[in-house]
């Protein structure tokens, strides 16, 4: 999107709204029949999320499930009061890679539904769970067309053991054409001919913040792009209840560096500018 001269590039802050048990790497060892009776932390973490954005001044994207949406309206409610854009990450975390096409328009059509019904707005986004629409499923974009969604942001152009599309463009693009879904991917940074991963999760804990900074600073600079940042409630959750048999690889992922998300999602605060993804992308107001 164009800016004002002088002004920065707005970047997209967005949050992947789910609970620690139900990222997709616990599945082998947490049951979805048991999350009801699990401890729920989402909402405290969600309230200390909106205050941070407040005190930032910044406006963000909430991609959020419908299971976690129709359990917390009130929290649902508040994000919007906040001027945040609301949007869906399916309703049940289920990776759209492993569901059938009917299955997936029943999954995006029924938390669309019902966000808008809770939310009182239009939900315009979807964020795939685990950015699980890549070369094997695009047809997941028409399906999201079809269910009145404007665009998707469900491809990460990196490659890793658990999802990506590398050969993917780097910015937004529209896969079926001008006429089809926008798709906007998680950022990356180029050094050399590498793709490094610049949009958050595991990674932004993982390296160093001023990494991080750079990188996003870059695609800024030389790219002259906004950048797409995510994270999650539960990655400022240090205290969270820490299930037993998940990997080694699988523990590190998860636990890295929780005490300091807090701290550097205030960094980024102060560091960029942010805005809600439908205003960069679809220049809604």
């Amino acid at each position: 999107m164009p800016r004002a001269l002088g002004q920065p590039i707005r970047n997209a802050m967005t949050i992947d709204v789910e609970d620690y048990f139900q990222v997709s790497a616990f599945a082998p060892i947490i049951a979805r029949e048991s999350w009801p009776s699990r401890e729920c932390r989402v909402e405290a973490n969600i309230e200390r999320i909106l205050a941070i954005l407040e005190s930032g001044g910044v406006h963000a994207t909430f991609f959020t499930l419908g299971w976690i949406a129709e359990r917390y309206p009130d929290m649902v409610r508040r994000i919007v009061a906040g001027g945040h854009e609301l949007a869906s990450h399916g309703y049940g975390h289920l990776r759209a890679s492993d569901q059938t096409r009917a299955e997936f328009a029943d999954d995006v059509g029924r938390s669309k539904a019902l966000l808008e019904d809770i939310g009182g707005q239009a939900v315009l986004g979807y964020r795939a769970p685990s950015f699980s629409i890549g070369t094997s499923n695009l047809w997941a974009l028409d399906v999201l067309q079809e269910a009145g969604y404007r665009y998707s942001s469900s491809i990460y152009p990196i490659a890793h053991d658990h999802y990506g599309m590398p050969d993917a463009p780097r910015f937004a693009f529209y896969p079926n054409g001008p006429d089809g879904l926008l798709e906007v991917p998680i950022t990356t940074a180029m050094l050399g001919q590498r793709k490094l991963p610049a949009g958050g999760g595991g990674y932004f804990r993982l390296l160093p913040y001023s990494l991080s900074r750079w990188m996003m600073r870059r695609v800024n600079s030389d790219d002259g792009q906004p950048a797409i940042f995510y994270f999650h409630p539960w990655e400022l959750d240090p205290g969270q209840p820490r299930p037993e048999g998940a990997s080694l690889k699988t523990r590190f992922r998860h636990y890295v560096n929780l005490q300091r998300m807090e701290g550097r999602i205030k960094l980024l605060t102060r560091d960029f500018a942010w805005d809600r993804m439908d205003r960069i992308f679809l220049g809604t107001k």
